[in-house]
């Protein structure tokens, strides 16, 4: 499933008036596995090169045209066909006397030209540099597709994600401190990174760190620096990621797992915009725009008393929630088919589809790993699959088991549904479904349905659908 276009679908339209030629071109070329179409007209050719680019299964990849032909030149041939696909490739051929005109075309667009009478080996050459240069083409666009900046990096189209998305907006258009919360997985540091590409700041460093992933000296020192000789091991000076993100944004995750005393010297930091390196005596004045995230309930550990009040309401000055992927299942398709195309993209394979039957496997899982479990499974899945089609069976048992266990609620719903179901039928089925998704949490729901709860609760009585089954 490597992603080269091979020469068994590669198509070549060839024109020459000389029929001897295109025959022998069509003959040679085709014991490559090229499939080969002549024209000893150009305007006919023109006219199948029209007809043949508007049809995906019948688009040829490249021309291979004579220059001097009787009814139209191939200059003329090359700048019409361009009109049509300025993608296609085209190789011209010449007598060894008309060499300028070569050069004219190779300036109005022509990939290559061979010279009259030519070696055999001299223009497969030639092909399969151009089949190359068209592989290349069809990579980078396909990695462009893939490639999102600012808050089309943080994908979904659901209520949820629109209105972070709309909010996060305006937290980008100024240095404000942001706390971004939400369970593991849901795109924290993503949605931070959308924040950056999208503020003033854009053109400074972006830095990031798990403060879960290192002890508290280790990250004491990644933080704010140190100096030669305060510690075993610091033989020189270290920068901080505080000061390195300087005229950028540093991202702080898991800032809940922090101890009290980098606890102290964060709030010192964006209350004074200073960091006193490990060892040293002197602070250091620091131009940085933090966000940090977390997973943990940040106010209840406030409550608890292990997490600092004053730095709570300091890093709480603008908070974004992201709800975990169980509550927003209007964006598992979205999210699914964005990271096959990219990944595929970078493994360079055909693109895959979804079948109906796996959509809805993706839709039914309740992923606890939310969408970095997602990807991965995705991953792994693209892997294994051997067909052009993501069919359910290719899914990881372990999701399937899952889903298997599920009580048959909504099968039970939709089984009752007619072939032709009216708007209120399906309606129905629908909240049942959300309801049934969320573990009956209305507020979750409503949510989820874009509506409010008094509605919610209106359309629950109107289709007597249990307030709780």
């Amino acid at each position: 499933m490597t992603y080269k276009m091979k020469s068994a679908d590669t198509r070549i339209l060839v024109i020459d008036d000389e029929t001897s030629m295109g025959e022998f071109m069509k003959i040679m070329l085709g014991k490559e596995g090229y499939k080969v179409t002549f024209e000893t007209s150009a305007q006919h050719a023109l006219q199948n090169f029209s007809e043949s680019q508007s049809d995906a299964r019948k688009r040829y990849d490249l021309m291979i045209t004579d220059l001097m032909m009787p009814e139209m030149s191939g200059l003329d041939l090359l700048t019409k066909a361009q009109k049509i696909d300025p993608d296609i490739d085209v190789i011209v051929m010449t007598a060894f006397g008309s060499i300028d005109t070569a050069v004219e075309a190779l300036k109005k667009g022509a990939h290559d030209y061979v010279t009259k009478p030519f070696k055999v080996e001299e223009i497969k050459i030639a092909i399969k540099k151009a089949v190359e240069n068209k592989r290349i083409k069809k990579e980078n666009i396909s990695l462009k597709e893939t490639i999102k900046t600012g808050f089309d990096s943080f994908i979904g189209n659901s209520p949820s994600i629109v209105k972070i998305k709309k909010h996060a907006a305006k937290a980008a258009s100024s240095d404000v401190t942001v706390l971004i919360t939400g369970e593991s997985g849901t795109g924290k540091e993503v949605l931070a990174r959308a924040i950056h590409a999208e503020s003033r700041r854009a053109n400074g460093p972006f830095l990031s760190i798990n403060s879960a992933a290192l002890p508290e000296t280790l990250l004491e020192s990644e933080l704010f620096g140190h100096v030669k000789g305060s510690f075993t091991g610091a033989v020189k000076d270290k920068t901080g990621l505080f000061n390195a993100a300087a005229g950028g944004t540093f991202f702080l995750d898991e800032i809940g797992e922090t101890s009290p005393t980098i606890q102290a010297k964060l709030l010192r930091a964006l209350e004074e915009r200073e960091v006193t390196p490990v060892g040293a005596t002197k602070a250091i004045p620091v131009d940085v725009r933090l966000i940090t995230a977390t997973n943990a309930g940040l106010q209840e550990m406030v409550d608890q008393g292990t997490f600092r009040s004053d730095l709570y309401y300091r890093l709480n000055v603008f908070s974004l929630h992201i709800p975990p992927l169980r509550e927003r299942i209007e964006d598992i398709e979205i999210l699914a088919g964005y990271f096959i195309k990219r990944h595929c993209a970078r493994m360079k394979i055909d693109e895959l589809s979804f079948s109906e039957d796996a959509v809805g496997a993706l839709k039914s899982y309740g992923w606890p790993g939310n969408v970095r479990q997602l990807e991965n499974m995705l991953e792994r899945t693209l892997m294994l699959t051997k067909g052009s089609v993501i069919e359910i069976d290719d899914l990881p048992e372990d999701i399937l088991k899952a889903i298997e266990s599920k009580p048959s609620l909504i099968q039970n719903i939709t089984r009752k549904i007619s072939v032709s179901p009216d708007l209120e039928t399906v309606e129905k089925a629908y909240i049942h479904y959300v309801l049934y998704q969320t573990d009956w949490n209305k507020s979750k729901a409503a949510k989820i349905l874009g509506i409010d709860l008094s509605t919610l609760y209106r359309k629950m009585d109107r289709y007597s659908i249990p307030k709780k089954p």
